[in-house]
């Protein structure tokens, strides 16, 4: 008489299920598991791809050549070191160009920026023709630098500019804008302020919409004004973009280039250097005394110049505009209002 064995048990009356067979996926399974992984990494790679053609091999070679002696005819260079980055500070001009520089980025930036927050305030008010004034103030943006700098020209001209031509009929004296360094910067950062205020402006305008609407009835319920509303509610809601948008207004504020070029008709920075930028001195070094070595460290000089600002105005922005305030206290008052509504309700019910 033969004796069956028990299945071991692993729980109470159940016994252990047979082993399940592997799954063999086909060739169409395989491939759609293949396409679910690697797709959109196919997706993305172009932008990838051209970044580091036009992007991150530029940088690369272009730290390479700083530390040469660089010919570009024949496309070699001797090392040198550290000398290209030591010339390139102990010359006068590289000084002059950074004073320039800074000067034209505090009279263009900061006037900018806090022009375009108060554009972008009234324009995310209920507008007539809303459309029309959104897409007028991104006008100046689409003109070329040369016709900006063509117009400028003939408004800040010593002798026969409309600017000195308006000073003079309420009586006051001309101002020589392509001679005093001060008031070129003025004229060359009143350019800059035309051609980019619109563009932040539709920036921040866009983030200010985004905003939810109840903050600003349960901020109009409590009392707060429009004044109140805008530093409680609206400002620090736009500390990210705010952010973004100061960061690339300090980078092209010190890359500024076509508007000290076109200032004149010479594009060298003036007689004595009065709007010389150290993009146009980088310029002059590298297409005007064909040393594409001291260009290159001139270039990351000014790579580490605008880094160390962009930072600092990182950290300013984040310490002055906070995401805590009025805005947290404004929902929890909603939220407790909210509650207070709901236990009436059901009180009234009962």
């Amino acid at each position: 008489m033969t004796v069956t064995e028990p299945r071991p048990k692993t729980r109470a009356g159940a016994s252990t299920p047979p082993p399940r067979q592997p799954r063999v996926l086909s060739f169409s399974q395989r491939l759609s598991k293949w396409d679910l992984k690697v797709s959109p990494y196919l997706y993305i790679s172009p932008f990838f791809i051209t970044f580091a053609v036009v992007g991150l091999f530029p940088i690369v070679y272009t730290a390479i050549i700083s530390f040469m002696d660089w010919d570009l005819i024949r496309g070699s260079g001797t090392f040198v070191g550290f000398d290209q980055y030591i010339w390139i500070l102990t010359q006068p001009h590289f000084w002059t160009a950074l004073r320039n520089t800074f000067s034209i980025f505090l009279l263009s930036t900061i006037p900018q920026i806090v022009l375009a927050i108060f554009i972008a305030s009234v324009l995310d008010r209920n507008l007539r023709a809303k459309t029309f004034w959104r897409m007028s103030v991104l006008v100046p943006f689409v003109v070329a630098p040369v016709a900006v700098g063509l117009i400028f020209n003939a408004i800040f001209a010593d002798q026969s500019g409309l600017a000195n031509a308006w000073l003079q009929a309420f009586g006051l004296s001309a101002i020589p804008w392509h001679v005093d360094p001060f008031w070129s910067h003025v004229a060359i950062a009143t350019m800059v302020n035309y051609r980019w205020t619109g563009y932040n402006a539709l920036i921040l305008l866009a983030a200010m919409q985004a905003v939810n609407r109840d903050y600003y009835e349960a901020a109009t319920v409590d009392g707060a004004g429009p004044i109140r509303q805008f530093f409680s509610i609206t400002l620090p809601s736009l500390k990210p973009t705010l952010i973004f948008v100061i960061i690339t207004a300090t980078i092209g504020g010190l890359q500024i280039f076509d508007e000290p070029r076109v200032f004149d008709q010479f594009g060298r920075g003036g007689a004595a250097q009065q709007w010389l930028t150290i993009t146009l001195y980088l310029y002059q070094i590298g297409w005007g005394q064909w040393n594409f070595g001291r260009a290159a460290a001139m270039a990351w000089i000014l790579f580490i110049i605008i880094l160390g600002i962009g930072l600092l105005n990182l950290l300013i922005t984040r310490t002055l505009v906070r995401d805590e305030g009025l805005r947290s206290e404004i929902s929890k008052r909603q939220a407790k209002e909210l509650a207070r509504a709901a236990k009436k309700d059901v009180e009234a019910k009962r």
